[in-house]
């Protein structure tokens, strides 16, 4: 029996161009803190080799110390001064990014239709960002904290998608078995992969990723008329 449904976020939840919306968030970023020495490329670098840290997590520390434990190598230990600075970003220019975002109004109709169920929801949105971009991200989408029992984020998180790990501490902290959980998600490999760990699974094919050339037949999909069939079954 189904317990609680997992949803990823971009792409999922809310739609969305991945490469689209990454160019946006950079360049947020770069025109933020050139003012603070950052030299644009030099800051996406160092973002992107934080971030490879925290996908190679081997759970022995969070995400977010994972990437520090890089940023800060790379542009130095005085950089935890602009610490504050990052997090006034997400609480304000990251939310520019919104606008290259689409909207459905489908996704807080089922996260609705769930609760009506007495299911559980977790947004399991890969734990990259810190919890206020993740939250920012979901007003986006017409959602709020209140939706969710959980939402996996940078902090709180020590393992990223796609690794198997990711979903069995999900499991694990919520005290369920993989098998009572349903992962929802539009990448093939990132999200499909809960899989693997027992959990049901359901590809949305709204903003289908791909990249790995994974074979769908075998995957539970469909858009969200097809997930909303999925729900009125649980």
């Amino acid at each position: 029996m189904i317990k609680t449904v997992l949803f990823d976020l971009d792409g999922t939840l809310l739609p969305m161009d991945q490469d689209t919306f990454t160019n946006a968030y950079f360049k947020e970023l770069a025109k933020k803190m050139a003012p603070f020495g950052y030299n644009p490329d030099e800051l996406v670098k160092g973002v992107w080799k934080g971030t490879g840290a925290m996908v190679r997590n081997d759970g022995t520390k969070t995400n977010e110390e994972a990437f520090w434990d890089v940023f800060l190598k790379i542009f130095g230990e005085e950089r935890k001064k602009d610490l504050d600075t990052f997090t006034e970003f997400y609480e304000n220019e990251f939310n520019k990014a919104k606008e290259v975002c689409g909207f459905n109004k489908a996704s807080a109709e089922v996260i609705a239709a769930l609760k009506e169920k007495g299911k559980k929801v977790v947004l399991a949105s890969n734990p990259l960002f810190p919890m206020i971009a993740q939250k920012s991200r979901m007003n986006w989408a017409g959602l709020n904290t209140d939706d969710f029992a959980y939402i996996t984020s940078y902090e709180n998180s020590h393992f990223c998608k796609p690794s198997k790990e990711y979903y069995t501490e999900i499991a694990e902290l919520l005290n369920l078995t993989p098998e009572e959980c349903l992962m929802v998600g539009n990448n093939a490999t990132e999200d499909m992969v809960a899989r693997e760990v027992g959990m049901n699974v359901f590809l949305l094919t709204d903003c289908l990723i791909n990249d790995d050339n994974v074979d769908l037949a075998q995957f539970r999909q469909g858009g969200f008329r097809e997930l909303k069939e999925l729900i009125e079954e649980l």
